[in-house]
């Protein structure tokens, strides 16, 4: 029987000429000390279970600090990795820039010389023209003189 405080503190024992009666002081004792030894069996099994869930929950709060630790590592490696790809991307048109910039200026080059030419041709073809000019005013020259001797000879 499981006596409540109220109960112990309500308990009448009956009473003879020398007490109160044995057998039934013993009996509330009896029941009394089942129920301690139930109550102190009961209190070691509720302390190994918190134990055991207080390492549970140990267990847990490590794998949270490590989860939050590899959340911190990639959120770290996220950025790192952003950082680096921003740094490759501007190499990237850094690279691209100075490559433009070397075409146009072999374009440019490339133009010059093509100017150049041009005008040397352009130089060549007046001298050729001049030269065929003179040599055919030389040679109209010649035949008018050839014709002019012909004629006075006649």
């Amino acid at each position: 029987m499981n006596y409540t405080p109220n109960d112990l503190d309500n308990i009448k024992f009956k009473k003879n000429f020398m007490g109160y009666n044995e057998d039934q002081v013993n009996e509330v004792l009896d029941s009394v000390i089942q129920d301690y030894e139930l109550y102190i069996k009961e209190n070691i099994e509720l302390k190994d279970r918190i134990s055991v869930l207080n390492e549970g929950i140990q267990h847990y709060k490590n794998i949270e600090e490590s989860l939050q630790n590899t959340l911190i590592v990639a959120q770290q490696t996220g950025e790192e990795i952003k950082k680096n790809s921003y740094e490759k991307a501007e190499n990237i048109i850094k690279e691209a820039e100075l490559k433009a910039q070397r075409i146009i200026d072999d374009a440019n080059q490339e133009v010059i010389k093509i100017r150049f030419e041009y005008e040397e041709m352009k130089k060549r073809l007046h001298l050729f023209k001049t030269k065929s000019e003179t040599l055919l005013l030389s040679q109209l020259e010649l035949l008018k003189q050839l014709f002019d001797t012909d004629t006075d000879t006649e």
